[in-house]
């Protein structure tokens, strides 16, 4: 019974290790994405008369789009695809948060990124660990993030208050850390109720994806509310 239980446990460990690792890869992909838009110039090709260009707005939708799509199909394809789309998610992702990063300061950068890093292995870990179910926040997590991003499609045609920016950095903020609990917690449980070692493989990228995707906007928001102080 103990040599069982075990098992259990050691399976756990490597299937939230598997995510973990996916995460961090797809992050470190990210980086290196923006840090190489940023030395060879090709950032000028998201820039047009002083805004964004449209190749920028092709970039960021597709991401999108495909984000959406990859986590409806992450049952119906092989892990090993899954986890090309997941890296090539985030290599778009690197090419949208360039130009955020081209107007942030070394300092915010970095402390935006010890701030989400340290947050979000904290909400992380309270999704493992509580015996509280969050599912009820789905809905309302949901509903808040399809809110963020009416907000940021409507900014791209109106111009907000710094007041307002800083309200809805704030939200974000929130949200994707709420979001980061969340999905463990179904992330968790979710293992139990998987069948095969296929099946476990395929929710590993579909959850290293949500992860991944909490993460950057947390990020994003932190950075976004950083910026607006300076």
């Amino acid at each position: 019974m103990k040599k069982s239980i075990a098992k259990i446990g050691g399976g756990i460990e490597s299937y939230i290790r598997r995510i973990f690792g996916l995460m961090t890869g797809a992050v470190a992909i990210t980086a290196l994405t923006t840090f190489v838009m940023l030395i060879t110039g090709a950032f000028t090709a998201l820039i047009h008369n002083g805004g964004l260009s449209v190749t920028y707005y092709i970039i960021a939708f597709g991401g999108l789009g495909l984000s959406l799509w990859a986590q409806m199909r992450a049952f119906s394809m092989k892990p090993s695809t899954a986890k090309i789309l997941l890296f090539l998610y985030s290599v778009m992702m690197g090419i949208v948060i360039t130009p955020m990063i081209l107007v942030s300061s070394a300092e915010s950068i970095l402390m935006a990124l010890v701030l989400a890093a340290v947050m979000f292995g904290c909400m992380a870990l309270f999704g493992y660990k509580t015996v509280k179910d969050l599912s009820f926040l789905g809905i309302f997590l949901f509903l808040g993030m399809i809110g963020l991003i009416l907000v940021g499609i409507v900014s791209m045609f109106v111009t907000f208050g710094a007041v307002f920016n800083q309200i809805v950095c704030l939200i974000g903020v929130l949200i994707f850390a709420l979001f980061a609990a969340y999905d463990m917690q179904y992330l968790k449980n979710a293992y139990y109720a998987v069948g095969n070692g296929e099946q476990k493989d395929q929710l590993a990228v579909l959850g290293a994806l949500h992860m991944y995707i909490s993460f950057v906007a947390m990020f994003e928001y932190i950075l976004g509310l950083l910026n607006s102080r300076d």
